[in-house]
């Protein structure tokens, strides 16, 4: 991970004002009361946006065994984007929770998990295509089943990424909210079933301005015969950014450098 500032060079504190002016930090805790927008997505759907500097995005389960698939990319240089290798290796782990944070290639934060139910996301299932639903759940085409067809990840995140200016080449390993994926000794997969129930969330505080590409579509290592994917709800409150206490700040010395290269960046 590229990330210049030594551990001691440059506190929270240091920083000129201007660089948090525009944004409080110290985050607001999620309240319905503070609702910019709140939208119902499906299962099986996808969906994108721009989560701006200082907005939480929470997700909600509306059912057992969610899946949502997600990747981030900075709306200003779009080049720049998720880097899972980063997140992994940068914070030691092999999964995302609360206190933990998404990488860009660039060693900034996109957003911060500030908040979350479950204990484990997963960053190394990837997404289905068009063949593996298929092959699990037969061929539902929208010519004869209209919104009843059967969709899949990659399908639906290229879409989405399409209305950005952006298409294959863009696509990155992903993270699955509300999945859990565990590798046995003979390095086989497997996603562990009922890790997530209704009701479950997550939030995800965005310390940039950030692209925001989702899918319902059930995970890739769903072992069910059934195509039955969980809707989730979506909503967006401003929380200001992490604050110099913050637990995704201070959970670990690399967080706390990765934040610092984002504040320089909106100097």
């Amino acid at each position: 991970m590229s990330i210049a500032a030594s551990p001691d060079a440059l506190a929270f504190d240091d920083l000129p004002s201007l660089a948090r002016a525009s944004v409080p930090d110290h985050s607001t805790s999620y309240s319905q009361e503070l609702a910019l927008w709140r939208e119902r997505m499906p299962g099986g759907f996808h969906w994108s946006g721009l989560l701006r500097r200082g907005n939480s995005l929470r997700i909600t389960t509306h059912g057992p065994n969610a899946n949502v698939s997600a990747l981030f990319y900075n709306f200003e240089e779009r080049s720049e984007r998720y880097n899972m290798p980063d997140t992994l290796k940068g914070q030691s782990t092999a999964y995302l929770r609360k206190g933990l944070v998404c990488y860009s290639d660039m060693g900034r934060v996109l957003c911060s998990v500030a908040d979350s139910s479950c204990t484990w996301h997963d960053t190394i299932g990837g997404i289905s295509d068009a063949a593996q639903v298929d092959r699990q759940y037969g061929a539902k085409r929208y010519q004869e089943h209209r919104n009843a067809m059967h969709r899949n990840a990659r399908d639906g995140f290229l879409t989405q990424l399409g209305k950005w200016g952006m298409g294959k080449r863009d696509l990155v390993p992903n993270v699955n909210f509300f999945s859990k994926v565990m590798v046995d000794e003979d390095g086989n997969m497997k996603l562990v079933p009922n890790h997530s129930v209704n009701g479950d969330f997550v939030d995800l505080r965005f310390e940039m301005n950030t692209i925001v590409v989702l899918s319902t579509c059930q995970h890739r290592l769903d072992p069910g015969p059934r195509y039955e994917p969980t809707a989730v709800e979506l909503m967006c409150w401003r929380s200001g950014t992490a604050g110099k206490d913050d637990l995704c700040r201070l959970s670990m010395p690399e967080n706390g450098r990765g934040f610092i290269n984002t504040e320089r960046y909106y100097l």
